[in-house]
């Protein structure tokens, strides 16, 4: 799937930036770019959905678990103007036991979380050469203190981080930056989107999914607005020397940090007291 809806006419603001986000028609990509927007950054969208009407200046929609859709939105992208900013917002979560989860699910999580991620890297990395700039992947806190029944997307997310580390090694002699951005509990619909296997499928897992499920969504809706997320993600673009990963959140840096110092036995056990 891969079509193109101007949301307005392109115009270079005063700033002469331009950044593709990834998913921008809701939650974190939608926050950022209308932060981007207020800073006078052109901001192209590339997603299923269109953004909501003058949020961007470009939409384009795509399908990030078909193959060659991000390509071809990124190439068009291309074409309307420099991209200096490249950012990836698009995310899918599924609540499962191992046990019982599905190939053709797991698969789309992999092909939406981290292979788009890969493919919109091959078709924007030649673009940016040119000019040098920052790429952005969001992640998440779930890539080092793993999720319970959500674990696909917790490896997922790890991926990604790990991704990010060894992009930043290669692209930086072109003066192309790369940083994973790991927010924990954002208030968004994501919550509400997640794929979550009922009672008949899972069986015995049923109690314990349903209260890691809900301990989760609480995480999640108590956590941090978007909005601060995209100021995370602003400060990072605005960097000289921007960090390959960056934790948002004052709980969630020192949650971070407290992981790599205690035993991973007693991280295991916060963290399923914590899911709990």
């Amino acid at each position: 799937m891969f079509q193109c809806s101007h949301a307005k006419t392109i115009s270079m603001r005063a700033l002469n930036q331009r950044a593709v986000i990834v998913g921008a028609s809701s939650g974190i990509g939608l926050a950022t770019a209308k932060l981007f927007i207020e800073n006078n950054v052109d901001v192209v969208n590339i997603s299923r959905n269109q953004a909501p009407e003058g949020t961007v200046d470009l939409d384009i929609l795509a399908d990030a678990s078909t193959e060659g859709s991000l390509t071809a939105a990124i190439d068009y992208a291309a074409q309307e103007g420099k991209i200096d900013t490249f950012i990836y917002c698009a995310g899918y979560s599924m609540a499962s036991p191992l046990e019982h989860c599905e190939p053709h699910d797991y698969r789309y999580l992999f092909d939406v979380n981290f292979f788009g991620i890969i493919e919109s890297l091959k078709a924007v990395i030649p673009y940016m050469k040119e000019v040098g700039g920052r790429i952005i992947l969001v992640s998440s806190l779930a890539g080092t203190i793993p999720l319970m029944f959500d674990s696909i997307y917790s490896a997922s997310k790890a991926a990604v981080d790990k991704l990010a580390e060894s992009a930043d090694l290669e692209l930086k002699p072109y003066g192309i930056r790369v940083t994973s951005v790991r927010p924990g509990g954002v208030a968004t619909n994501f919550t509400f989107k997640r794929n979550v296997y009922g009672d008949e499928k899972i069986g015995e897992y049923a109690d314990r999914q349903h209260k890691a499920v809900a301990s989760l969504a609480n995480i999640e809706q108590g956590g941090m607005e978007p909005e601060k997320v995209a100021k995370a993600i602003w400060q990072v673009i605005d960097s000289k020397n921007p960090p390959v990963k960056k934790v948002v959140g004052a709980k969630n840096i020192a949650f971070d940090a407290v992981t790599k110092v205690l035993p991973s036995g007693v991280v295991s056990f916060l963290n399923s007291t914590r899911q709990e």
